[in-house]
Parts: C-alpha cells; sequence; structure tokens
C-alpha cells in the first residue's frame, strides 16, 4: 500500500482515488487500502478482477479482522456474495466490485489511478506474465497513475518500459525486500 496507493495519494493530492487488483484472493489488499481511505476520509473506488473467487467461509478464516476495523469487516464479509455480481457502497467512502473473470475477458470503461498486479508467479501462472496480459492491464491505468507488483524480474520491466511506462524499484512490504512501481506518465 505505501508503494502503490500512498505514493499515488502523495504525489497526487487527491481526495478519491480508483484502484484495479489483477487478483484479488483474499481481498487483503482491498481491505488495508479501504481502511486506510476510511480513515482518512479518501473516496475508494474499488474493482478486484478474480478468475477463481474464494468463499466467504474461507475469506472468514484469514484472521484479517484483526488488521482493519470491526465495521469494516463486518461489512464486508456480510456482502462478500453481492460485490461479486455488482457494485456495492461498504461504507460512506468505499465501493468494491469483484470481476469474476480471467484477466484478458475483464472490460471496463474505467481508467484507474492505481492497479495492484497480484497474481501468482510466473511459474505458477505463466499466462498472467506475457506482454498481451500486461497491455490489457496497462489499458485501464490513467495517465499519471501507478502500477505496483512484487514480481520484479527483468523480464517484465522490459514489458513495462515497451509500453511507455516509467519503471523503478520500491520499498516492499514486510516480508518483500522490494518491489516494481510503474508510472505513466501525464501526456
Amino acid at each position: 500500500m505505501e508503494s502503490g496507493l500512498k505514493h499515488f495519494l502523495l504525489t497526487n493530492k487527491n481526495d478519491n482515488v480508483s484502484i484495479l487488483e489483477v487478483g484479488f484472493g483474499t481481498g487483503l489488499n482491498f481491505l488495508l487500502s479501504a481502511d486506510y481511505c476510511t480513515a482518512e476520509n479518501i473516496q475508494l473506488d474499488y474493482t478486484g478482477i478474480e478468475a477463481y473467487p474464494l468463499t466467504t467461509e474461507m475469506i472468514g478464516q484469514t484472521g484479517y479482522n484483526e488488521y482493519v476495523t470491526p465495521a469494516l469487516w463486518d461489512t464486508f464479509i456480510h456482502n462478500y456474495p453481492e460485490v461479486l455480481q455488482k457494485q456495492v457502497n461498504l461504507n460512506t467512502t468505499s465501493q468494491l466490485q469483484i470481476a469474476h473473470c480471467k484477466l484478458l475477458d475483464f472490460q471496463s470503461d474505467k481508467q484507474y489511478d492505481v492497479i495492484y498486479f497480484d497474481a501468482f508467479a510466473v511459474v505458477y501462472q505463466p499466462e498472467m506474465w506475457d506482454e498481451a496480459a500486461i497491455a490489457h492491464t496497462l489499458k485501464f491505468l490513467k495517465p499519471g497513475g501507478v502500477f505496483v507488483t512484487y514480481a520484479i524480474t527483468g523480464n517484465l520491466k522490459r514489458t513495462i518500459k515497451s509500453l511507455g511506462l516509467r519503471v523503478e524499484k520500491a520499498p516492499g512490504a514486510p516480508g518483500k525486500r522490494e518491489m516494481l512501481r510503474a508510472s505513466r506518465t501525464w501526456i
């Protein structure tokens, strides 16, 4: 979140932000982002892409309720089945929708300020890391937007640079030394 959401907000001084997450998984990135945005009174429009959504029961077993406010956790868990179908306002600042599809099938007229690319490693999901998948993802990034991922391979850096973004290493989250951050400069 530091190298993606907070970096974007610090750089752009916005009171609203839109985030696209590729690989919604257990929802941790959403929960941390929504908790921060709620505390800072920042409007959050969050879309996750998840081809294989977990059950509410599985997400309930993550223990993430320890990391966010009880109100956010309860609202998230209660509304999780509904966000797989449509966009839902979870509180006065946070909207969530999970697109239940594969990445290359995702379509939207929206462009996003921040993209969290949280796919499994290339050895497990090589199709998520090829140029077509990265180019498809980056077409949803606004000018001035930020793309972040924990993968920091030479091939990924070259691909992103070839698509016109500026690439840099950024500090990683706890347990991760560094991550890749790419920015789309203003046109």
